[in-house]
């Protein structure tokens, strides 16, 4: 594991190493979660919902596939399907 020794400013503002930012997709003006655990706090990145969104379209052209509608399940079975 990495550990890096950072500098809490008089705010309590922290500077996320651009490495990290850049892995995991920390941008200006974005968001991060911080959730305590135990002795540790976590910052996890949060993606960008207009990205999320952008990568199920494009995927969705990419295999062709249509957008779900209403009522395309009703005669699936979800059990059967996702039986292992």
């Amino acid at each position: 594991m990495v550990r890096i020794r950072i500098k809490v400013g008089p705010k309590g503002q922290i500077v996320i190493p651009k490495v990290f930012r850049e892995n995991y997709r920390i941008k200006e003006g974005g968001y991060v979660i911080l959730e305590p655990a135990d002795d540790k706090l976590i910052v996890r990145g949060v993606e960008d919902p207009k990205e999320v969104l952008e990568w199920i379209r494009s995927r969705r052209k990419r295999i062709k596939s249509r957008e779900a509608r209403l009522g395309d399940l009703i005669n699936v079975d979800l059990e059967e399907e996702f039986e292992e």
